[in-house]
């Protein structure tokens, strides 16, 4: 998608999403997609949206590289 277009599909969402918290699905079929889904890559938000992919719930956005968290042992008192 050229640039201009990625821009101004980016403030679409921008604006809908402050509209309609969370609402990635309504957004999606309001650009005639399926799903809508924020990723982070390289650092940089990138939106990808698809005609067939199932709609994800909307939460934290994970990172490519990063590794689960470890739980920390929980210390008891005697």
């Amino acid at each position: 998608m050229p640039v201009d277009e990625a821009r101004e599909l980016w403030s679409r969402f921008s604006a809908y999403m402050e509209e309609h918290r969370g609402d990635l699905g309504g957004f999606a079929k309001s650009e005639g997609f399926v799903s809508a889904h924020p990723r982070s890559e390289g650092g940089r938000a990138v939106l990808v949206l698809s005609r067939s992919a199932p709609q994800e719930a909307y939460g934290s956005v994970p990172k490519p590289d990063a590794k689960p968290a470890q739980r920390k042992p929980k210390h008891r008192r005697r």
